[in-house]
């Protein structure tokens, strides 16, 4: 938390997850070169989402479109999970070797740290990812197509349709082709705190996550932290 707001801790708080069940940690130096390598190659133009898709090898139309299919990072990451490197990215952005830069849409931009991380000039500590079976809650959200389905937070919901409305006017585009009314119950109901959560919404692809999420997921954080 106080990583998002631009402060930093370096003592260990003794309350949260981290600090009263520690994960294990590996040699992810090859595992963090295959990131960074993937950030560089698609000239730092791009989320995370994306940068995953073409990690993991993905033949959506957007990758295909840029030609990113053809890069030597493309399908690199494919034995691991898009979870397993959402969490791999999320700690290098906490170590400092990538940025988000939240003036373009919150693309991958590498830090001067990332070289010597390039070059194998150091080892990498990494956490093991805890990854997350989907739970029974967000599974049985599968069946549900209205909001009136969700036990939802309405003025949070209220909220993520002020949001909703600002995006579509400023792109010229019906509120729905942003997210429909059941996908913003649902995050008012689920109220995901990280991409991969936000991708386990219905009606949120890997498309609209790379150009809507970070403005929802900013959004939730935020009306959590004030209530």
């Amino acid at each position: 938390m106080l990583h998002y707001f631009g402060e930093y801790g370096s003592s260990k708080c003794g309350n949260c997850d981290i600090c009263l069940d520690p994960p294990q940690h590996f040699d992810g130096t090859v595992v963090a070169q295959k990131a960074l390598s993937c950030v560089y190659r698609v000239q730092q133009n791009f989320g995370v989402a994306y940068v995953i898709d073409v990690l993991r090898g993905s033949k959506n139309q957007r990758v295909l479109e840029y030609g990113h299919d053809k890069l030597t990072t493309y399908g690199i990451g494919v034995e691991h999970s898009a979870e397993y490197w959402l969490s791999i990215f999320r700690q290098l952005i906490h170590l400092g070797y990538l940025r988000q830069d939240i003036t373009r849409s919150s693309i991958l931009v590498l830090n001067p740290e990332a070289r010597s991380a390039l070059k194998g000039e150091k080892v990498i500590e990494l956490a093991v990812p805890r990854l997350q079976a989907i739970s029974k809650s967000s599974s049985s959200a599968k069946g549900r197509s209205r909001k009136d389905d969700y036990d939802y937070d309405e003025v949070l919901f209220a909220k993520l349709r002020t949001l909703r409305k600002t995006i579509a006017d400023a792109q010229g585009v019906p509120p729905y082709v942003v997210f429909n009314d059941a996908s913003l119950a649902e995050m008012a109901e689920q109220q995901p705190q990280t991409p991969y959560e936000l991708l386990r919404v219905n009606g949120v692809g890997e498309r609209k996550l790379e150009k809507f999420g970070d403005d929802f997921l900013a959004l939730i954080r935020e009306y959590q932290f004030e209530n």
